[in-house]
């Protein structure tokens, strides 16, 4: 229970952020899913139209702090990889 005016601010903006990060977070996980998928069924296609936009939210929740760069560039290099295994 915050006893001082700063620390209410506080616990509000921790909500806020907090919501913000789930949601985020959220979008990042089911690009990366939508794109596994694609990649287990061995749909060249859509696998290939999935990439850069998959890249792309990577790269936005590096910006974001939402996870650290080398792990996102891990992400991205299994990704490609994978996708290039298929195509």
């Amino acid at each position: 229970m915050a006893n001082h005016k700063s620390a209410e601010k506080r616990n509000r903006q921790n909500a806020k952020r907090n919501e913000q990060n789930r949601s985020n977070r959220s979008k990042l996980r089911t690009e990366i899913k939508k794109l596994r998928a694609a990649v287990a069924g061995s749909d060249k296609k859509l696998s290939g139209e999935l990439l850069n936009p998959t890249v792309s939210v990577i790269d936005k929740a590096v910006n974001k702090g939402l996870i650290h760069r080398n792990t996102a560039a891990r992400y991205k290099s299994r990704l490609t990889k994978h996708v290039a295994e298929i195509s």
